[in-house]
């Protein structure tokens, strides 16, 4: 099956590589091309079919969906596993947005709470929480977005560091609470939980906030499969997830993904697995059945750009 590992385009603009998107800069927009890249724990750790196609075009949907709520950057899908955004100056800050207390990850609620902490800054958590539940209501959990690990951000931080000033800030946290509430109702018409997400904001030339990069994606946010979730809980199983929750505890469980230098191969047959689960999502989550593009991914992706090259 064939897999994009990387891009390399000349005459696209500027490329910077980020975890799982090679990103092509121009004067008044940005290209962004999906890659079958798996990244976790802050390294890319496997490449997984299809996968670059299906977070384009469930972004696609997501967006579509969603621009009622805010402006979002999207000028053009010339490709399945492209967009193409309109340029913005990118506000500093990943807007993490959770609806339950889960995670394996050093920054997951969980695992804080399972540490003994409560007090988040902007929330408090009560004693006797299990892990999975649902939270009376959405918790923010930001982070920096351009430092070289993301930091726990509160609101306290945020004003006082001058990272965001309060109008834009205010705005933005209510945004991404709308936005969180639009993903959880339409997920669930579609038979899944909308467990946790995050959101990327940039400021136009107006001054006003725009949704960019990615929203609702398998790789931004976490799903829980709706008609099994109080039955598995009740029975102290894990909830049947759509993410990427099960390659990540198999790094967990075999390595230390954060120190060790080199890192064990994925297992084909997870590797298998995470691309079927990835297709099904996208499936559940637009209605469409899902079409692999078949040939040379790369080839297709500059013919498909030929018009956006300087």
């Amino acid at each position: 099956m064939n897999i994009l590992e990387k891009t390399n385009f000349k005459n696209l603009g500027e490329k910077y590589v980020g975890k799982v998107r090679d990103v092509y800069n121009q004067d008044d927009k940005v290209i962004l091309i999906s890659t079958d890249r798996y990244s976790a724990f802050d390294r890319n750790l496997a490449l997984i079919p299809c996968k670059g196609q299906v977070l384009t075009q469930v972004s696609k949907f997501w967006f579509e969906n969603t621009k009622d709520i805010v402006q979002n950057h999207v000028i053009d899908f010339p490709d399945p596993n492209v967009v193409v955004g309109k340029k913005c100056a990118v506000l500093p800050v990943e807007m993490v947005v959770r609806g339950y207390i889960t995670g394996v990850t050093g920054t997951a609620l969980w695992i804080l709470y399972q540490k003994g902490q409560r007090d988040f800054g902007d929330f408090v958590l009560p004693d006797g929480m299990k892990k999975n539940q649902k939270l009376d209501q959405p918790v923010l959990t930001p982070t920096t977005k351009f430092e070289a690990h993301d930091r726990p951000l509160t609101s306290k931080i945020i004003l006082e560091e001058k990272i965001m000033v309060p109008e834009v800030w205010q705005k933005v946290s209510e945004i991404t609470l709308k936005l969180f509430a639009r993903g959880q109702e339409l997920a669930l018409e579609r038979g899944l939980i909308l467990v946790d997400t995050k959101y990327e904001f940039g400021l136009n030339e107006d001054g006003e906030v725009m949704l960019i990069d990615e929203i609702h994606t398998p790789d931004s946010s976490r799903y829980w499969q709706a008609n099994s979730y109080q039955e598995r809980i009740n029975q102290g199983l894990e909830p049947e997830n759509f993410d990427k929750e099960f390659l990540r505890l198999w790094f967990k469980e075999h390595c230390d993904p954060y120190k060790d230098k080199i890192l064990p191969p994925a297992p084909a047959e997870m590797v298998a697995e995470l691309s079927r689960r990835y297709v099904q999502i996208c499936e559940q989550i637009t209605g469409v059945p899902f079409v692999a593009e078949t040939g040379d991914i790369e080839k297709r992706i500059e013919n498909n750009l030929k018009k956006y090259e300087i």
